[in-house]
């Protein structure tokens, strides 16, 4: 076998990581992300996109992804192989050595495909030979129209906060028994402060109105939660669904996300994303019961 040549793309060479063909089953590619528009926009960056070569030719490929303004990647999301080359497609990671997330995106019960199942157990154990390690997986949900739009409960009062001292305090709250991964990581490490700070970092990072926080309390003033609509650099998401440890169990979680949701229809959105945990079955449950279908399965390691 010829000798590998690993290196990061040079400005101009869109084609050539383009020139890679595979069945597209699993990955961020299988959505048909264009990866020349993405580029133009600043989204994946020749630095942070990875060949493995062979005698000129294209058998490993990896693209880091963030949004215009950051100044690291934020999260691999595309990386392929052709068949026999997983050990470049290890070298590969090694050697750009980028310390990022890797988010595997997957269809919907992939593992009951077997087509798909192989192509995404193949990703992952590249990913475990380079280091990296399972983390959570996760389901995406997108509501459109189709789905209907159900009317707001009514039991609670939604107003805007501008103080973020006020929106860290509800953060820290909410980080008390999450049952998402990442918030509990975020608390492991540095209690609910770091957790609530990661949170509303998110949130600034967001290309959407600040505007759109909205407190949610009972009729007698109690406070319930945060629900935040928002808009990634891809989409109308919801971002947040928080309810405080004293309102769990109520259901509230549900009018919320119909806040939310209304909101961003009333905005223009014309399909809304959003993602948790398959642990979180009280969460998975609301977003069924929303009209919002699973689109996706993630896997991420790290």
């Amino acid at each position: 076998m010829t000798d590998l040549v690993v290196r990061p793309l040079v400005a101009g060479e869109e084609e050539l990581f383009l020139s890679l063909i595979e069945p597209g089953l699993v990955g961020i590619q299988s959505t048909g992300r264009d990866y020349r528009e993405l580029i133009a926009l600043g989204q994946y960056r020749p630095e942070w996109t990875w060949l493995a070569l062979r005698d000129g030719r294209v058998v490993a490929r990896a693209a880091w992804w963030a949004g215009p303004d950051d100044d690291k990647p934020i999260a691999l999301d595309w990386l392929d192989f052709l068949d026999g080359e997983a050990d470049a497609a290890v070298e590969l990671l090694r050697t750009a050595g980028i310390d990022a997330e890797y988010c595997l995106v997957l269809p919907p019960h992939w593992r009951d495909d077997p087509a798909a199942r192989t192509a995404g157990e193949a990703r992952i154990e590249v990913a475990e030979r380079a280091g990296m390690h399972r983390f959570v997986e996760r389901l995406r949900y997108t509501w459109t129209p189709a789905a209907g739009l159900h009317d707001r409960p009514g039991r609670l009062r939604f107003t805007p906060e501008p103080d973020d001292e006020v929106i860290l305090d509800v953060l820290r709250r909410i980080a008390h028994g999450s049952l998402d991964a990442h918030e509990q990581r975020a608390m492991e490490r540095g209690g609910a402060d770091a957790a609530a700070r990661d949170e509303l970092a998110f949130l600034h990072w967001m290309p959407s109105p600040r505007e759109w926080w909205r407190l949610a309390h009972t009729d007698t003033g109690e406070l319930v939660g945060l629900t935040v609509p928002g808009r990634n650099h891809a989409s109308a998401t919801i971002a947040i669904v928080g309810v405080v440890p004293e309102h769990r169990g109520h259901g509230y979680a549900y009018d919320l996300l119909l806040e939310a949701t209304q909101l961003l229809v009333a905005e223009g959105a014309g399909q809304i994303t959003a993602e948790t945990d398959t642990t979180n079955t009280p969460m998975a449950a609301t977003f069924a019961r929303a009209g919002y279908p699973i689109t996706q399965e993630r896997v991420y390691l790290k």
